[in-house]
């Protein structure tokens, strides 16, 4: 038995049988595996496995993966992770948008003012006025009314608390129609030293708003003791756009009203101007914004407080005036800001502008039917000049008065209101006015001789208009300098100014004037002064020369 079972096999090899056989040892005759040696090879295995599939894997993803998007957006960022049936609709959509016409351009611009003013200059046509008047004081302040209003030219209503006579008759045909304002007892009034009628004033701008007039582009509101310059007025509204919303006054002479009331407030009595945006916003609002504001004590600061709501500033021109003065406007009218004229008012309480008159309102009409009449743009505008001679300092308010002092005055002190009026509340306190002021000479020697308007014509001839001014004689303090006497030679002044309706429409700038004859000291019959007024020439300067 001991090796035949290895012969055998032996044979079955060599018999050359096409498939060879296997033997199977058994586990005494095969050489047996060792288990030290099997473990550390299968690790090995394993783990070259695993480090092959981290690198290969890795590798074919960044290889395979589509280039990064370019886009910012959400969308594009998220392509590459989406099923291919959402890959292909989000590229539909980007194709589309890419496709797409752009956004459309933004609106250009409005017009400016400029522009407004090319296209279609603003009129008296354009302008509607709202008189607040009252039956107790209107036989008397009529008259101001009459000395600006042009019928056929204007458009306007005086709005009153009560007919009067002339109410249904024709004697109002030199004036505005007569209107009754709405009732305003439901509305609250608790201010203990005021008067409801503020309430029906207020309204007065809503009310007139309301009668739908075509063309209106402005509405301004006055007091039937607030006199316009109208030309002056409607050629300044066509600066603004009147298609946007604009509030346009000015505050009070007394900085004392001014605190107790706003500095930000247009008083009323030296009229403002509302466009009709802001006046069509204004009656949409103000009965109920008139509710809110019961204690306040008038019709200007209710106004004002409905314009705060609407977010409206006051836009601000120092040609209204409310003069909340008393006693002479000399000083104030003397040096007028560089600025269109526009309204008076408080013309009840102030001496006539010209001394020597009738009436108020006859001191006006000379103002009116004279300089206002030729040349409006230039009433009240302040030249100042010297006559070296003497020597004098010499200031013309056009159209209203000449100055003529001893020595000589610098511009800047000139174009000061001389201190020929009290304030609001009838005290001479230079500290309550709104603007700087000085007295109205430093010494006795250095008043100045007035010489107001006494005539206007115009000069066809020379295309030019003469206004004659006359010496206001005065009691004056007795001066013992040895300087020439203003009063001792000039009875007269002619003063030569070329019509300038184009004036405000350049910048802001003093006409220039210029002695032209002057009397000789002791000649006997030529009393008067001629100047001459206009637009300063190339380098022309209002200077004071060293002697």
């Amino acid at each position: 038995m001991k090796g035949g079972g290895g012969s055998k096999h032996k044979d079955a090899w060599s018999n050359g049988n096409s498939k060879p056989s296997v033997s199977l040892l058994s586990s005494r005759d095969a050489k047996p595996w060792s288990s030290s040696s099997s473990i550390p090879r299968l690790m090995i295995f394993l783990v070259l496995s695993i480090i092959v599939i981290y690198l290969v894997y890795p590798l074919h993803v960044l290889l395979s993966s589509p280039p990064c998007p370019t886009s910012s957006t959400t969308t594009d960022s998220l392509i590459h992770l989406s099923s291919p049936n959402q890959t292909k609709r989000d590229a539909s959509r980007i194709d589309t948008i890419a496709k797409s016409p752009p956004p459309p351009s933004p609106p250009p611009p409005r017009p400016t003012s400029a522009a407004v003013l090319t296209e279609t200059a603003t009129g008296l046509q354009h302008i509607v006025f709202g008189i607040a008047a009252s039956a107790k004081l209107w036989e008397r302040r009529k008259e101001y009314i009459r000395l600006w209003w042009r019928p056929r030219q204007m458009r306007g209503f005086v709005w009153l608390d009560k007919p009067v006579k002339e109410f249904n008759s024709s004697y109002t045909r030199d004036l505005p129609p007569l209107k009754i304002s709405g009732d305003t007892s439901r509305f609250p009034y608790t201010h203990r030293r005021g008067d409801r009628s503020a309430i029906r004033i207020s309204r007065i701008v809503s009310e007139t708003f309301r009668l739908r007039l075509p063309g209106v582009r402005w509405f301004v509101m006055g007091d039937d003791d607030t006199v316009f310059i109208a030309d002056n007025l409607a050629r300044f509204l066509s600066r603004f756009d009147h298609r946007q919303p604009y509030y346009i006054g000015s505050p009070s002479e007394s900085h004392l009203q001014n605190i107790y009331f706003s500095y930000g407030m247009a008083y009323g009595g030296g009229g403002f101007a509302i466009s009709a945006p802001l006046a069509a916003a204004l009656s949409r609002v103000q009965d109920r914004c008139l509710r809110r504001y019961p204690a306040l004590y008038g019709s200007d600061d209710r106004i004002q407080a409905c314009m705060a709501e609407l977010g409206v500033p006051l836009t601000r021109h120092p040609g209204f005036h409310q003069y909340d003065v008393y006693g002479d406007l000399l000083g104030l009218l003397t040096a007028h800001p560089v600025a269109p004229l526009l309204s008076f008012h408080h013309l009840d309480v102030v001496q006539p502008i010209f001394p020597r008159v009738r009436s108020r309102a006859a001191a006006l009409r000379r103002l009116f039917e004279g300089p206002v009449r030729l040349d409006p743009a230039g009433v009240m505008q302040q030249s100042i000049c010297y006559e070296t001679q003497r020597p004098w300092t010499v200031s013309v308010a056009w159209g209203f008065a000449v100055l003529v002092a001893r020595g000589v005055t610098s511009p800047r002190e000139m174009e000061m209101p001389a201190r020929t009026f009290l304030n609001w509340y009838r005290r001479a306190d230079y500290t309550a006015y709104a603007f700087n002021t000085r007295p109205v000479a430093r010494h006795p020697c250095q008043r100045p001789f007035v010489y107001y308007l006494s005539a206007t014509r115009y000069d066809a001839a020379r295309r030019t208009t003469v206004t004659v001014y006359e010496r206001h004689r005065d009691s004056r303090p007795t001066c013992r300098w040895r300087m020439p006497d203003p009063g001792a030679l000039v009875d007269r002044i002619l003063v030569y100014k070329k019509p300038d309706p184009g004036l405000w429409d350049r910048s802001p700038r003093r006409n220039c004037c210029r002695v032209k004859a002057s009397p000789k000291e002791g000649k006997r019959g030529d009393r008067t002064m001629a100047i001459e007024v206009g637009v300063c020439q190339e380098g022309e300067v209002t200077e004071i020369l060293d002697s």
